[in-house]
């Protein structure tokens, strides 16, 4: 007897387009507000991993169809799984770690409301652009839960009295509000979105794959208690990067008034 065929989604739910170095992953599940199920965020970490290990891919774009980003939980499967205990956001969290350490840069083009684990997401990328009529919220207390899983990246964006409030309240706030407390670098016109990000990301492909790692790792790490130390450590760290082949080529490339190599051509 043959197997039983594993049934394909009505919807694609994760579309990905790759142009000119730069990986757009499209959450694309607008029946449901492109909700965080289970299928959606194990496709998700697929086609990121996916975009990580192609090195012809120097920069993530988290995009969405539909007129909502995100709403957050998938409720109906959170609902379904009571019994298991299984519930979505358990995976939320490898989502967002997997985003947050990306040694890619990313970019969240957020066009329309976000909510609850949405926020998260959008925190999770390097650089988050949105049109100024989206809105945002934490939802979660007014569904009997906490914004725990994505205070790990919304509390390192969010300023400290916001974050309070906000959190606390569960009130819907614009994007330019958004802008203000630091959830995301932008808030543009909705007709003005598309260019800004794009505008953006030829900026970022720009810069050489090894130094935007880099200084992904060093825009996160720690300092260390006594400058001296500090300074020692990172005098180290520029040695290297310019010894380096990036950093040879960088400075060749710069003398003789020319893209680098790393730059894509058209």
């Amino acid at each position: 007897m043959d197997e039983p065929r594993p049934t394909r989604p009505a919807q694609p739910l994760i579309r990905t387009v790759t142009e000119s170095g730069v990986t757009t992953l499209v959450l694309d599940s607008p029946t449901n507000r492109n909700a965080l199920s289970t299928p959606l965020m194990t496709l998700f970490l697929a086609e990121l991993a996916a975009a990580v290990a192609d090195p012809q891919v120097r920069v993530v774009v988290l995009s969405h169809t539909g007129p909502v980003f995100c709403s957050g939980a998938d409720l109906t499967e959170t609902a379904a799984a009571y019994a298991s205990r299984q519930v979505p956001v358990g995976m939320l969290g490898d989502v967002l770690a997997a985003l947050w350490e990306c040694p890619k840069p990313v970019v969240a083009r957020v066009a329309g409301p976000a909510r609850a684990g949405g926020l998260g997401l959008i925190a999770a990328a390097d650089i988050a652009i949105c049109a100024d009529t989206a809105t945002f919220a934490f939802t979660e207390v007014r569904l009997g839960v906490v914004p725990a899983v994505i205070s790990a990246t919304v509390l390192r964006r969010l300023q400290p009295r916001a974050a309070t409030e906000l959190y606390l309240t569960g009130e819907v706030f614009d994007g330019r509000r958004a802008e203000r407390i630091g959830l995301v670098s932008a808030a543009v016109a909705a007709d003005e979105l598309d260019a800004a990000v794009t505008a953006c990301c030829a900026a970022l492909v720009r810069g050489a794959p090894g130094a935007l790692a880099g200084t992904k790792e060093l825009l996160r790490r720690v300092p260390a208690e006594h400058i001296g130390d500090d300074v020692e450590f990172l005098r180290g760290l520029s040695t290297d990067y310019f010894l380096s082949d990036e950093g040879r080529e960088g400075v060749s490339a710069f003398r003789e008034k020319r893209d680098p190599s790393w730059v894509p051509r058209p």
